[in-house]
């Protein structure tokens, strides 16, 4: 994509293809400053954080591929993209691309049946059938009762999906932040529960220094306030603040030169700001606060700027912000320590709410115990079956071998009288001797 091609807001903010490079701190001589007329690479698509931006990003890069499609969506405003007018444009896109969007859904098709297999086999085990049809349908960025081709309504649903799911992005991002405020503050009291009153009275301490050094700071100007974009043209791009001039400012940080800060090139600017308040060599700042402050200051200027809610900041947007009185003002920001996120009764509730899981999982705990101790009761009557099963084959083994031992010693005994098997023994008679029969009867008297 040439300097001039920019899929503007399209492919930049409505479905979050981001594509720009971070503005980068730049130093000229403002005696040198020049348009920039060259050519530029095409910048790297950043992930937009939801779950099918590969597939969203894939299915822009081919529709841009198509001479007609690209014409569309770049005269295409915003309001008409929405209500699915460009979405229409799908069927005059070339059979070659069609095709291709066909194979690249029937993937992303492919990759949701696996990922709700794995996530089924992972909690209810193999043992039942997956319904896949109905639970694709959780997945609105798809046409499911059509999973073999990419049809308008696969590129309507697209859309829609994104537009939504981008909007609602940082709103999300704010309520995880803000649940991890109130875990840090949770552990600090927990902790403070282990503690002796020595030992706590020190913490508090500690803690209240350290949210001190943290609050000490230099003013920081207000996002997108005169002041603000001096200080980066003075600081960060090395020019005369006297000679600061909105103009050349935005061509100097809209990186990717298509007339637009994006959501990433504001974010850059605001980078001397924050270092005035957060270091990551000291203990008292947290980097991920820094992260949220960054957002909160890209919301605010998005809010005064973007007039036409499209998430992008036009050079126009840009030029009637800057006549605007509130441009001159130096006020300061009032940043996240001056604006705390959440009340005491939100972390009431938050703490009512883990001390509800951590009893759900000690029943879950205790339960499992139990099912454990179950499963050991019945190892154990197993082993003894199975042990008994082994004495009663070993005896039977035992009888046998005894039974057959006797057989053979019967049949041998009967083989060393010369009798035939099987032939019985007569009692032999006893014989009177011929001596006694011949004596006369007169010795006898």
């Amino acid at each position: 994509m040439q300097r001039g091609e920019a899929s503007g807001p399209w492919g930049l903010v409505l479905l979050g293809l981001c594509l720009c490079v971070q503005s980068v701190p730049i130093t000229l001589d403002k005696a040198n400053i020049q348009p920039l007329e060259q050519d530029l690479e095409p910048p790297q698509s950043t992930d937009t954080g939801l779950h099918y931006d590969r597939y969203l990003r894939e299915v822009i890069d081919f529709l841009e591929k198509d001479q007609h499609f690209r014409e569309k969506l770049h005269n295409t405003n915003m309001e008409d993209i929405k209500q699915g007018k460009l979405a229409k444009e799908l069927d005059f896109v070339s059979h070659h691309l069609r095709t291709q969007l066909d194979d690249l859904k029937r993937h992303e098709m492919n990759r949701l049946r696996m990922l709700i297999k794995a996530k089924q086999d992972l909690s209810k085990g193999n043992d039942k059938s997956i319904d896949h049809l109905s639970l694709l349908k959780q997945f609105e960025y798809l046409n499911h009762m059509n999973p073999h081709t990419f049809e308008v309504e696969d590129l309507d649903r697209l859309i829609k999906s994104a537009t939504s799911d981008l909007e609602n992005f940082d709103k999300e991002r704010h309520e995880e932040f803000k649940k991890y405020e109130m875990m840090k503050e949770h552990e600090r009291r927990e902790r403070l529960k282990t503690m002796d009153d020595e030992q706590r009275r020190r913490e508090e301490e500690r803690y209240e220094d350290m949210r001190r050094k943290h609050a000490d700071h230099p003013k920081v100007h207000h996002p997108g306030s005169k002041d603000q974009l001096k200080e980066v043209w003075e600081e960060a791009d090395g020019l005369d603040p006297n000679d600061f001039d909105p103009k050349t400012f935005f061509k100097l940080h809209d990186s990717n030169g298509d007339g637009y800060f994006d959501e990433q090139e504001l974010e850059a600017l605001f980078t001397k700001e924050l270092e005035k308040v957060y270091d990551p060599k000291n203990e008292e700042d947290d980097m991920l606060e820094m992260e949220e402050e960054r957002l909160r200051m890209k919301e605010h200027v998005m809010t005064e700027m973007d007039t036409d809610n499209d998430r992008l900041i036009s050079f126009d947007e840009y030029l009637v912000a800057t006549n605007k009185k509130d441009f001159q003002e130096q006020n300061s920001w009032e940043t996240l320590e001056q604006n705390p996120m959440y009340t005491e009764e939100e972390m009431r509730q938050f703490e009512e709410l883990l001390s509800h899981q951590e009893n759900e999982l000690e029943m879950k705990k205790v339960e499992l115990q139990r099912q454990r101790e179950e499963l050991d009761r019945q190892q154990a009557q197993l082993n003894d079956q199975k042990m008994e099963l082994q004495q009663a084959v070993e005896h039977m083994g035992i009888l046998k071998a005894g039974k057959a031992q006797g057989q053979a010693e019967d049949k041998g005994h009967g083989a060393s009288l010369g009798s035939p098997p099987g032939a019985q023994q007569l009692p032999v008679q006893p014989q009177e001797s011929h001596q006694q029969q011949d004596v006369p009867v007169s010795v006898l008297s």
